[in-house]
């Protein structure tokens, strides 16, 4: 008997999920995109303080291009480092990080209340508390993948990973920036968790978190400004909530498609930090509520692919870099679009890949490089995979 059945083959959008290369084309297009739309949204929003400060609208986008450049090539030469040279630098540049946080709190330099930056001459600064954050991912991906699960005790696992984490979130802490020590603390967290890590230490980290989250933000008055802001937000609209305020006055003006491309109101003053920390309400007001979705799905095809890399490599030390960088990503996102959206207190995290800033930029698309080397790695095999297996079918 014959089978008349007709066989459906797979859709596009199973093809291009189960492609080898589809990991590295979701990774490196995402993160074009947002980089592009990043330096335009940088050039929009920055304008106006850009004519106060030097005559020019051009200014700080000039900049923002510069930085931008410099990250890629820094991106693609990270993309082309064997993973043994990465692992065997991995505890130097943790020593140098810890010596530039020790070296800010002796000579750095306040901006807003945050002793956090390193003057390199002229209009340049380097801000450490964003490198530690890849310095961190690089390292413990290293101390992690080297231990033995199978005969994993609490002191196994925490030893020096927790400790080393620690040192750094007191060190970031110490300069006032509480938003980076608290992503610090996430990525450790994350992992640990993707490691295979027990569930109690979880609850634990949780009853710590939050004891240091009251203690730090007792410590410092404009933190205390920014938390009772958010609890009371109508009450408090002129003080510490007028960013807030004037960010959700952004969003809620550009409507469906937005008022125009370089046309927000909000940037000419009302909006503080309008190109770094609140960038997403100029978003919104000029693209509307389909460009930020718009600029979200990028961020969500981005951790998408950078998680699924975690998944389906079978070299550990990759797969911890592809959490502790998706994880990165992820909260930074949520923390900064949260604040813009009156979900979460303001903390200073900027919008990654999108937000004014070469200290937050390139060391986010060296992680990313990282990684894409992996991804293409990875899509390399799986070709010779499917090739050898259409030769066996032959």
């Amino acid at each position: 008997m014959i089978d008349t059945s007709v066989q459906e083959g797979p859709t596009l959008r199973d093809r291009l999920r189960t492609h080898p290369a589809s990991i590295y084309y979701l990774m490196l297009g995402s993160t074009l995109f947002l980089l592009l739309l990043g330096v335009t949204m940088v050039w929009s929003a920055s304008a106006i303080d850009s004519i106060r400060e030097s005559g020019s609208s051009t200014g700080l986008v000039s900049k923002q291009a510069l930085f931008a450049a410099l990250g890629l090539v820094a991106m693609l030469f990270a993309a082309k480092l064997p993973v043994s040279t990465l692992r065997a630098a991995a505890w130097p540049f943790m020593g140098v990080t810890l010596a530039l946080l020790v070296l800010v709190l002796v000579v750095g330099v306040s901006v807003f209340g945050q002793k956090n930056w390193l003057e390199l001459g002229g209009p340049f600064r380097l801000q450490p508390s964003e490198i530690a954050k890849l310095a961190f991912i690089v390292w413990a991906a290293g101390v992690l993948a080297r231990k033995r699960r199978d005969v994993m005790d609490w002191q196994t696992l925490l030893v020096p990973v927790v400790p080393v984490g620690g040192v750094l979130m007191f060190l970031v802490v110490a300069e006032g920036d509480f938003g980076n020590a608290m992503i610090i603390g996430v990525i450790m967290i994350g992992m640990l968790f993707a490691f295979g890590a027990p569930l109690r230490l979880f609850g634990w980290a949780a009853v710590v978190a939050a004891g240091g989250v009251v203690v730090v933000s007792l410590m410092a008055e404009h933190r205390i400004r920014r938390l009772t802001a958010f609890l009371d937000q109508d009450a408090d609209t002129l003080d510490g909530a007028w960013q807030v305020t004037q960010g959700t006055y952004a969003l809620g003006t550009g409507g469906w498609w937005g008022v125009g491309l370089g046309a927000s109101r909000e940037k000419w003053g009302s909006l503080p930090a309008a190109h770094t920390d609140f960038i997403l309400p100029v978003i919104g007001e000029e693209l509307g509520l389909f460009g930020t979705l718009a600029v979200l799905g990028l961020f969500a095809v981005l951790v998408y692919a950078l998680l699924r890399l975690a998944c389906v490599t079978s070299d550990l030390y990759v797969r911890l870099l592809g959490v502790g960088v998706g994880v990165w990503l992820m909260i930074q996102v949520i923390t900064n679009v949260g604040a813009a959206l009156k979900m979460l207190p303001i903390t200073g995290v900027v919008l990654p890949l999108v937000s004014y800033g070469g200290s937050s930029l390139i060391p986010l698309l060296v992680g990313i490089g990282l990684l894409l080397g992996a991804a293409r790695g990875h899509s390399r095999r799986g070709r010779s995979a499917g090739s050898g297996q259409l030769a066996a079918d032959g």
